[in-house]
């Protein structure tokens, strides 16, 4: 099959380092894989985490004692950050690219999902690469995306692509924890396979992502019921993406 269009979600731990600050060649590397599937002709729809991380870099420990107001505090000063580093990036590679924040009731049917993907298409008519977020700035806690994993799953049902890459810290799901000598990577998992008991919880701190494995899972599991084949990879791993998209046996495939 031809693959045309593919969302990569890439988390806050691929682009962070142990002190929790951006990482440079991660992004170039990120951004020179979507550069050589674009002279594929294969569009990228990158979900970008770390405006947070991004905005506690510039703002450093702040004052602002609830949680949910430090988060959008972190988020709306990150966010032009992250797309600083992307356009001068993009720029190099002779591309452009776009910012698209949503919350989730653009997703809902009607009016608001239509507009979002006029605005998809558009940019990808005119080879723009969209970088989505959610909008962390104006989302209601009661109506945010449990974690950026459920927005790229979400934008890639909306585009009907045909791949979606979420990009972790660990090189796919495994028999137990990655560490374990005797943990085995699955490489490819079915929608009705009992998997879920290899998941350990994991412990984040603040200002990290959201979504750990759990949440990876069932998403994973939930895009490719609906016909997109999905991925768990590493994210640090040089020329992941390409190797995906080449059928290497990388990460762990999930498919219906």
């Amino acid at each position: 099959m031809d693959i045309k269009r593919v969302v990569v979600k890439v988390g806050t731990n691929v682009l962070t380092n142990k002190d929790n600050r951006i990482v440079g060649p991660v992004l170039k590397e990120l951004v020179r894989q979507i550069a050589e599937l674009y002279e594929r002709d294969i569009m990228v729809i990158l979900v970008s985490s770390g405006s947070a991380i991004a905005g506690k870099e510039v703002l450093g420990d702040t004052s602002i004692t609830d949680k949910s107001i430090r988060r959008q505090v972190y988020s709306a000063v990150g966010q032009p950050r992250m797309m600083r580093h992307y356009y001068s990036l993009f720029h190099d590679y002779g591309m452009r690219c776009a910012q698209v924040l949503a919350t989730k009731r653009d997703f809902d049917m009607g009016k608001h999902r239509e507009n979002m993907i006029n605005c998809y298409e558009g940019l990808l008519s005119e080879g723009v690469i969209p970088i989505a977020n959610e909008d962390d700035a104006v989302s209601l806690t009661m109506s945010m995306f449990s974690d950026n994993d459920e927005l790229a799953s979400l934008v890639a049902e909306l585009l009907d692509v045909d791949r979606l890459i979420i990009l972790s810290d660990t090189d796919g799901l495994y028999t137990g924890h990655p560490d374990d000598d005797d943990s085995v990577k699955l490489n490819e998992v079915k929608g009705d396979q009992n998997v879920e008991k290899y998941v350990q919880a994991s412990e984040k701190q603040e200002g990290e992502g959201r979504g750990g494995m759990a949440s990876k899972l069932k998403i994973a599991k939930g895009t490719a019921k609906k016909d997109i084949p999905t991925y768990i990879a590493n994210g640090k791993r040089k020329n992941v993406i390409v190797d995906i998209i080449d059928n290497k046996p990388i990460g762990t495939k999930f498919i219906n």
